[in-house]
């Protein structure tokens, strides 16, 4: 593969853009727990739920601040390496990622302070509705910049004028065909791997014997959660999957490395697709269950990449382990939530030391699932840019292949730095745990709300 321009920005542009996914995948999962958490205080009155409120806040803003720094970069990049993109796509793009500033980003930074500094400040009922406004804003982040890639991938609503995309109706734009599954798929990938984050940071302290109560009970908060995540998930992406089939048929077959289209199309549990002889070498295969997965039918026709010709079709190697990897993992996280859950039933779960080894190895995995996830959408598009109007190759930058690859090599240094400091403030917050104690003015605060427990 000879690496031009064209395919330097696209390595340069999904690196930053996989970097910055994982913060709010973090906010978006923490921000959840943080309302139950909250709620549980002022419902109940129990400290323990303060604390561990407390505590997951630091990590949760250390996470917002490190979305906000690699975020940032992701526009510049849209007019230095695709300005023929931003030309041809302003008119639609352009408003939805200023909407996502002024109603997600502006949210959040106006709560998000009462948040951390409003303690002994505000009252308690300010302070639960600023937890519900940031988490609000992560969703409506994610809302928007959804909105704007999946009109890329299904776009809708719109007119081509002397090669510019004019919007003719916002709905359609917005709520095109692809935009509801990817939102759910994303929001529920957000909180399940959030609730493994909690899990694997709980399993943690109860393997050092420390703050074990509290460690128990975030466990419990978290393997409950998963346990009703999972399979939802799964379901989402199940009607994600049929969505894409529609309307975005070659992704689909890439997904599969389906070469030819066919009735009773196997499952390719693995392979090695060789994309230049249009075949797959050391397949395992389960006959008929793709047709069953795809069309849910034993004998279902699916569409292969004979369909299009072959500089049409996406990168398949690159598509068909993308999206294995995601598979396998939520997979695996489902069986660990419902063995958590069978844990929890039988009153084992606090001294399973086996258990909370395993969701210490499946901390990360949740994010490893949502980049693998990220890169079979994105790279099943390809070689288009929004999907069957402009390509990619039309909408790069004509710039000089060693300047986007010092670029490329500055990013990943400067990236690294700053995922090994939020590795080491992470693990600096997590090892310290909970507060001891809680200050006399936060403590006594949730008597004059929403107490359940008679006095």
């Amino acid at each position: 593969m000879e690496l031009d321009a064209v395919l330097l920005s696209r390595l340069q542009f999904g690196f930053t853009l996989a970097f910055h996914i994982l913060f709010p995948t973090f906010t978006i999962g923490l921000a959840g727990f943080l309302v139950m958490m909250h709620g549980a205080w002022l419902a109940t009155g129990a400290e323990a739920y303060l604390r561990l409120y407390r505590f997951w806040l630091k990590l949760f803003a250390l996470g917002f601040g490190m979305g906000v720094v690699s975020g940032i970069v992701l526009a510049f990049e849209f007019g230095m390496n695709f300005n023929g993109f931003s030309a041809a796509t302003a008119n639609v793009i352009g408003p939805l990622m200023g909407y996502e500033v002024l109603m997600a980003f502006f949210l959040e930074a106006s709560f998000l302070p009462i948040m951390l500094f409003g303690w002994g400040r505000v009252g308690p009922r300010l302070q639960f509705f600023a937890t519900l406004m940031v988490s609000l804003g992560t969703m409506l982040s994610a809302f928007w910049i959804l909105a704007a890639n999946s009109w890329m991938q299904t776009p809708s609503g719109f007119e081509l004028r002397n090669g510019l995309f004019h919007p003719l109706d916002w709905w359609a734009v917005v709520f095109n065909p692809s935009f509801p599954y990817r939102l759910a798929h994303m929001l529920m990938a957000s909180l399940l791997t959030g609730a493994f984050l909690i899990a694997g940071v709980s399993a943690w302290h109860l393997r050092r014997r420390l703050h074990t109560e509290l460690a128990a009970r975030a466990l419990r908060l978290a393997v409950v959660s998963a346990a009703i995540f999972a399979p939802t998930q799964i379901l989402l992406g199940d009607l994600h999957g049929l969505n894409t089939l529609r309307h975005q048929p070659v992704k689909v077959a890439a997904m599969e490395a389906l070469w030819e289209t066919r009735a009773n199309v196997p499952f390719v549990v693995f392979a090695l697709p060789d994309q230049t002889n249009a075949t797959n070498r050391a397949a395992l295969e389960i006959p008929r269950a793709g047709s069953l997965i795809l069309t849910h039918s034993w004998n279902g026709r699916v569409q292969g990449l004979d369909a299009v010709a072959p500089q049409d079709r996406p990168p398949v190697a690159v598509v068909f382990f993308g999206f294995r990897v995601m598979l396998a993992i939520g997979f695996f996280l489902l069986a660990l939530a419902w063995w958590g859950l069978a844990l929890w039933w039988r009153g084992r779960l606090d001294a399973a030391d086996r258990y909370h080894r395993i969701c210490l190895f499946a901390t990360p995995l949740g994010f490893i699932a949502v980049i693998a996830g990220w890169v079979t959408t994105e790279s099943g598009r390809q070689p288009w840019v929004v999907q069957g109007l402009l390509r990619t190759a039309d909408a790069a930058t004509p710039l000089p292949v060693g300047s986007v690859a010092s670029s490329l090599t500055l990013f990943l240094l400067a990236y690294g730095v700053l995922l090994a400091a939020f590795l080491v403030f992470a693990y600096r917050i997590a090892r310290r745990g909970p507060e001891h104690e809680i200050p006399e003015q936060i403590r006594g605060a949730p008597r004059t709300v929403w107490r359940l427990r008679p006095q």
